[in-house]
């Protein structure tokens, strides 16, 4: 068997994401899970627009979630704390010499390095759960990690970040080499660029200490989306210059240089916690279209839409309000998991 996870970019039979369920990551007050459950259904509506869309629903959810998504939304009833898909969900992968076998990598999920506040014991099962209902096969790994860690190009190169796959909390044993022949083994990585750390918010107790998913993306292979930070007021402006040297450094599987396109953060700096992660790239690729973060400023969210309209040709941008995402410690790119479309075996 050799696992390869495709690209983004390649053809999807679904996306997955997982239903908000009460607790602290929604909300402590009324307002704020009604914002949260609409964040989420929104990105499902836009992502159902293009594609497939199937949902993880905690059982006391059901009755919500059916009426706020309707026929739009497949949804599966299954145990549900947290709801950051990406992470806690399979990673799927294909296996170029078998067409029609899809694998399902089954990361350890330790709810970003098991912190007191984390409620991640049933959603670590999910991997499982989404595998056996699909028929896929399972590839387990003992690697702590998430699917929000990790950013691949589809042709064996693999983004990683210092912070993450070699944080204690997560793999207390792991070094570089252990990391990178389990990126080879589950998602057919043979190159991994080491980025030294994410952005600065993704540090603060409810972050997940780096994840790259914020910080850049392969658009296709051979080129990198890469978050800028052009004011100095913001502590990422210092920390982007690091990140970009790594990047202009490196070379990919195919022994490519990197070419980098720059996509400018909003103008917003702060909100009542600090100083803001928003990230235009952390966007989703879907059939036909890309489902973008969108942060309230016309003018940033236009410009961020060109950009992505020029990387990914022939997609139809999509913005998406991913503030309340955000407040919650990720965005749309983090609630949601592609499910590669399959090669059908010849004589099918």
């Amino acid at each position: 068997m050799a696992w390869r996870m495709p690209a983004e970019t390649a053809p999807h039979e679904r996306t997955w994401m997982a239903f908000p369920r009460e607790g602290l990551t929604l909300g402590e007050t009324d307002a704020e899970r009604t914002a949260g459950y609409d964040a989420w259904a929104a990105v499902a509506r836009a992502v159902a627009e293009f594609e497939p869309v199937t949902m993880l629903v905690d059982p006391s959810e059901t009755s919500r979630a059916t009426g706020m998504l309707g026929d739009a939304v497949t949804l599966l009833e299954t145990p549900v704390d947290e709801f950051w898909m990406r992470d806690h969900g399979p990673t799927f992968v294909v296996d170029d010499d078998r067409p029609g076998v899809l694998g399902a990598v089954d990361w350890i999920f330790n709810g970003w390095g098991a912190p007191q506040w984390a409620q991640w014991q049933l959603s670590a099962a999910h991997a499982r759960t989404v595998a056996a209902g699909l028929g896929a096969e399972l590839v387990s790994s003992v690697l702590v990690n998430e699917g929000g860690g990790i950013h691949v190009d589809g042709e064996g190169t693999v983004l990683l970040t210092e912070t993450v796959q070699l944080d204690p909390r997560r793999n207390p044993y792991a070094d570089r080499a252990r990391v990178e022949a389990e990126m080879a083994r589950t998602v057919g990585a043979t190159t991994a660029v080491w980025l030294p750390r994410g952005l600065t918010r993704d540090y603060d107790d409810m972050g997940t200490n780096g994840h790259v998913d914020i910080v850049a993306t392969f658009p296709s292979p051979g080129r990198v989306l890469l978050h800028a930070q052009p004011d100095p007021a913001h502590p990422d402006h210092a920390v982007m210059p690091e990140i970009r040297a790594v990047l202009a450094a490196a070379t990919d599987a195919a022994g490519r240089g990197l070419e980098i396109v720059d996509l400018p953060a909003p103008p917003t700096l702060r909100d009542d916690e600090g100083f803001v992660d928003w990230s235009y790239v952390n966007h989703l690729v879907v059939n036909g279209g890309v489902i973008a973060c969108g942060f309230g400023d016309a003018a940033s969210d236009d410009r961020a839409r060109g950009i992505l309209a020029d990387v990914y040709p022939g997609r139809r941008v999509v913005t998406v309000d991913a503030r309340e995402l955000f407040a919650r410690g990720g965005g749309i790119h983090c609630i949601t998991q592609q499910q590669p479309a399959l090669t059908t075996p010849a004589g099918r």
